[in-house]
């Protein structure tokens, strides 16, 4: 999860919400036997966490919790560097780690019976996985002992205690780290992998679960978008658990494959106008869409293999939109979160006066002052979404979310600017985004020398400021471009650009085939 209870919003599909997460596990419970497991990496979404995100991460940790426990009832979580931002009285509970021994972070592995099953759950994690000098208590540090040994260890004793399928939550820093430590050890059925950071990204989350051993290595999704479902049935006898993709799964698989095939034809796009793409590189493509099209293929034909004799899994990795259901409890956990995180913020904020600009260095006027000698221009910015950023702030009650205030106002952070206290002029995005600090030129009457405004930003501006994968999906510079220039505001340049998408045609494409309805129970 690293801390992420909703995404941004801003994308078109947006994905990962711990509301419609719960959802899915209700549901879920509904339809029979249900064992929720984590493999680590929950509560914080910054490690070290700085100054002025210490109220807002602490609440969220709390939330998490909460949910977890009260709501998910999450049977055991691993412990990954997520999870240490504050030392150990941060973790909150006890993880499955069963190579830390202290009490304080470690639970015993234990088999818990979900319906007629016995399933053994144990935890491991490799010392690389965490900076271990944030493993401390009462400023001592904790030892993490050899993953290898203490789960060859868990998992004897599991199947000592009748355990007919035994789950790891392995913590690696990466995937290969993780099948090395789950080969080593053994025995195990269904490893779920926490890869910190590293984890995947919705695309590159694979359909299938690999096979390690005798077992079988599942890996969910960075931030909660993706969860991994495996709905076992457990037969008597000692044969190797099997994977039967079904007819469910399948089509999940397919659809994931879909995405990954769409990806891999754009990539190729590309290299085939690039003279000087690597050959080698440009097969390995090839060859990677050729069996990425043939198990389409293969799952297409055949989606249920159900083998006559011995225990068998499906796998199906969820992908948590807009679209799925909330969990209106949890929803409105969520909404108080978000005013009590507001207020601990304005709280924490209001003695904190913006940094004045240096010694003739401009500061930010707002666009009221830009509006004195450019009245059409401001005209035409009224019409454009950047003058309605803080109402849809507003509109989610996150106006005072670290998170996402940053893009929301003019000048944020910088000398002469806007921080989260201090902010009314300068609310939305205005003139000075774009243009730079204004308060020289505007007190010099606009005279060209010295200009002291940009009159064109930079051209990747948008790109690494706001507009980035994470926020903006469907961002394309020109057509996005089409949007804010007109009459009054870069008339000329408008026209060069001439007829095409805008960003506004992208924006309701992408929100046309992500579909614009909201789940049951759900408000953003």
């Amino acid at each position: 999860m690293r801390g992420q209870i909703g995404p941004c919003g801003c994308t078109s599909d947006p994905l990962g919400d711990i509301s419609r997460t719960t959802k899915v596990i209700e549901d879920a419970r509904a339809q029979g036997p249900v064992l929720v497991l984590d493999a680590g990496s929950l509560l914080y979404s910054k490690n070290p966490i700085p100054g002025h995100l210490a109220a807002q991460e602490d609440l969220k940790a709390n939330l998490l919790t909460s949910i977890y426990s009260d709501h998910m009832k999450v049977a055991a979580v691993g412990l990954g560097p997520a999870d240490l931002s504050k030392d150990v009285p941060g973790i909150r509970f006890p993880r499955q780690v069963a190579n830390v021994s202290d009490a304080a972070v470690s639970t015993a592995p234990y088999v818990v019976t979900v319906g007629a099953a016995k399933v053994g759950v144990f935890g491991v994690m490799a010392p690389d996985a965490i900076d271990k000098s944030e493993l401390t208590k009462d400023g001592r540090q904790i030892d993490v002992g050899d993953p290898v040994v203490a789960g060859k260890r868990a998992v004897a004793e599991l199947k000592k205690q009748g355990a007919e399928v035994v789950v790891g939550l392995v913590q690696a820093p990466s995937k290969r780290d993780a099948v090395a430590m789950i080969r080593e050890i053994g025995g195990i059925d269904i490893s779920i992998a926490g890869l910190g950071a590293v984890a995947p990204e919705p695309e590159n989350v694979s359909p299938e679960a690999d096979k390690v051993g005798d077992g079988w290595l599942v890996i969910p999704g960075n931030r909660g978008q993706v969860v991994s479902r495996v709905d076992v049935t457990v037969r008597p006898g000692t044969a190797p658990l099997v994977d039967a993709v079904g007819k469910g799964a399948a089509q999940g698989k397919i659809a994931a494959l879909d995405r990954q095939l769409a990806t891999l034809d754009a990539d190729l796009a590309k290299f085939a106008q690039d003279k000087d793409a690597d050959a080698k590189f440009v097969e390995a493509k090839k060859r990677e869409r050729d069996e990425v099209s043939a198990l389409r293929a293969k799952l297409q034909a055949q989606p249920l293999v159900v083998p006559a004799k011995g225990s068998y899994f499906t796998l199906e990795q969820i992908r948590i939109n807009k679209l799925l259901a909330c969990s209106v409890p949890v929803r409105d956990a969520i909404k108080a979160f978000d005013v009590a995180a507001g207020e601990a913020n304005v709280k924490a904020a209001a003695n904190k006066q913006v940094v004045p600009p240096a010694k003739g260095k401009p500061g930010y006027v707002g666009s009221e002052a830009c509006s004195d000698c450019h009245q059409e221009a401001v005209d035409f910015w009224k019409t454009t979404r950047h003058a309605h950023a803080w109402e849809t702030l507003v509109e989610r009650g996150q106006q005072f979310d670290y998170e996402c205030i940053g893009c929301h106002v003019t000048g944020w952070e910088q000398p002469g600017g806007s921080n989260l206290a201090h902010n009314d002029n300068l609310r939305d995005v205005q003139c000075e985004t774009c243009h730079g600090p204004g308060s020289i030129h505007a007190a010099k009457g606009g005279e060209e020398k010295p200009f002291a405004i940009v009159r064109a930003p930079k051209e990747d501006l948008c790109a690494t400021q706001c507009h980035t994968k994470e926020h903006s999906d469907t961002f394309e510079r020109t057509a996005y471009l089409r949007d804010i220039l007109g009459k009054g505001h870069g008339e000329a340049a408008r026209a060069k650009l001439g007829d095409g998408p805008t960003g506004h045609s992208l924006r309701s494409a992408a929100l046309d085939k992500a579909g614009r309805e909201l789940g049951a129970g759900c408000v953003k």
